[in-house]
């Protein structure tokens, strides 16, 4: 397999699992919370336990998608 056919793959399933994570994260929310709209009381909540992972991953894959997008810019044939 070649490198840009490796990183096509990687991006793809970079990409699914991202978005697995976010419909994740908008599970827990509220109805008015996924179109922008929040609570007051979840206003100043902190993130602890799976929600501060599912965030951080997040962070992570969304850093490591980018970086592979312009890997595989850079490796085209």
């Amino acid at each position: 397999m070649a490198l840009s056919t490796a990183l096509q793959v990687a991006q793809i399933v970079i990409a699914i699992t991202l978005i697995l994570v976010v419909v994740l994260q908008m599970r827990g929310s509220n109805v008015p919370g996924v179109f922008g709209g929040s609570d007051s009381a979840s206003v100043f909540s902190t993130r602890r336990g799976l929600e501060k992972t599912l965030f951080q991953a997040t962070i992570v894959l969304a850093i490591i998608f980018v970086l592979v997008s312009i890997a595989s810019v850079k490796f085209a044939s």
